[in-house]
């Protein structure tokens, strides 16, 4: 299996095993993290393990290329497509606006603009996984770009998010670019996700030069007790 297949799996036992939680068949994330999770296998026993870091409130997150299963014990509360994409070329974009490094103290602006634009899974310590830019307008944060995922010798562009006030200034791509190039010189390969049905964002991402590898199963998991 190709370690982008199951790229949480890959991440948990490799470059970010610091944030992992669970057994040698599951893992995943500190929930302060993210709710990312992922078993080695569909093995029953790896099904089992995973049922077993399912929370009592909220959902784990599963993304894979291959069959998501539900575990016993367990509903979906999320099933949706997504498309992985890796960096083919990456194409210049400049970069209008001055960009600046982001960190625990811009951490409560980061949450309020994710929680805002929904770019995708961001708790309080999602920051914590990378390397993260933005761009502020009149003191604001008007958008931010980071790292998530790091399977391997793979690195993930994550969580580009424009606030509404300053959409159609091509601040994601600039920023998406500049994660881009910054990983690439830490002789990593940036790879990226989007759901399916965002056409806006592959396009985006297919200006920036990445290309289409696989459709992934994302596949939200809560306890079926909750009933």
């Amino acid at each position: 299996m190709h370690e982008l297949d199951r790229p949480i799996w890959h991440a948990l036992t490799t470059r970010q095993r610091r944030f992992a939680q669970g057994s040698g068949t599951a893992l995943r994330y500190d929930p302060a993290i993210s709710p990312f999770a992922a078993c080695r296998d569909n093995a029953p026993k790896s099904l089992e393990a995973l049922a077993e870091l399912v929370p009592e409130t909220g959902m784990l997150v599963l993304l894979q290329a291959d069959e998501a299963p539900v575990p016993d014990g367990c509903e979906a509360a999320l099933v949706a497509r997504g498309v992985q994409m890796l960096l083919s070329e990456l194409r210049p974009t400049a970069l209008e606006h001055p960009a600046i490094d982001l960190g625990e103290a811009d951490a409560g602006e980061m949450m309020a603009l994710a929680s805002l634009t929904k770019p995708g899974p961001f708790l309080p310590g999602t920051h914590r996984l990378g390397r993260f830019v933005g761009i502020r307008i009149d003191g604001r944060l008007a958008a931010m770009a980071g790292e998530r995922l790091k399977p391997g010798d793979h690195t993930e562009v994550s969580a580009v998010c424009t606030h509404p006030d300053f959409r159609g200034r091509g601040l994601a791509a600039q920023l998406s670019s500049l994660v881009a190039r910054r990983i690439l010189a830490h002789n990593e390969k940036p790879f990226i996700h989007a759901f399916a049905d965002n056409h806006q964002a592959i396009r985006l991402y297919e200006r920036l030069g990445f290309a289409k590898r696989c459709d992934m199963n994302v596949l939200g998991l809560q306890r079926t007790e909750r009933r």
